[in-house]
């Protein structure tokens, strides 16, 4: 009687351990994606950079928003793009928005205020990218580098186009997550994002 109840067992561990063997190889599969996709960053120009917000600390940008807004600002001057769109609204506990911060901050490096724009209503990557369709449309501008962490990059994009903007990828050369442990924490997270945006896409 015990042979065959372990056996009658068996087939549901066997289909339990195939399920986390697929769950597990497409997260690998999926990060793999988000890892290499940074490399397909574009050289050439654009109309605008749209950076993606992050946090603020006490009125300024913190290490993570600030590696974006210097990297557009480097876009900016090289003459890579013609104006900068800052995106983020006001989170728990700050007094300004996001893009408000950031839009200071380039300024005070040498960006002049009327080659920039903010929408500063968003909480989320996808706020953020519809709020910048807007300006984009209002501006007649075209061609725009989304501008954010590497591991970050491969699904704003693919959120940038469906919202129909032109994106094309510009990573900060660097991340701020620089430990292993806050590096794994982020690829954890937004393979979570990547994949929960996937299935949304492939459903609604």
């Amino acid at each position: 009687m015990v042979s065959r109840a372990r056996k009658r067992r068996r087939p549901w561990w066997r289909a339990l351990i195939l399920g986390l063997v697929c769950v597990l190889l497409v997260f690998v599969a999926l990060a793999i994606d988000m890892c290499v996709y940074p490399s397909r960053s574009v050289d050439g120009k654009a109309d605008v950079a749209v950076v993606l917000g992050a946090a603020v600390w006490d009125g300024a940008p913190s290490p993570v928003f600030q590696a974006r807004i210097d990297h557009a600002i480097g876009l900016y001057k090289a003459g890579d793009v013609k104006a900068l769109v800052f995106t983020g609204g006001v989170g728990d506990g700050d007094l300004l928005a996001e893009a408000e911060v950031a839009k200071a901050y380039a300024v005070e490096h040498g960006v002049p205020a009327d080659h920039i724009r903010c929408e500063t209503a968003s909480r989320i990557t996808c706020g953020n990218l519809e709020g910048a369709r807007a300006i984009l449309d209002a501006e007649g501008w075209r061609t725009e580098l989304i501008v954010s962490d590497p591991l970050h990059m491969r699904r704003s994009v693919m959120m940038a186009r469906d919202v129909g903007i032109d994106a094309y990828p510009s990573p900060t050369p660097t991340s701020r997550y620089a430990s292993v442990g806050s590096k794994a924490g982020f690829l954890v997270r937004e393979v979570r994002m990547y994949a929960i945006y996937l299935v949304e896409r492939l459903f609604l």
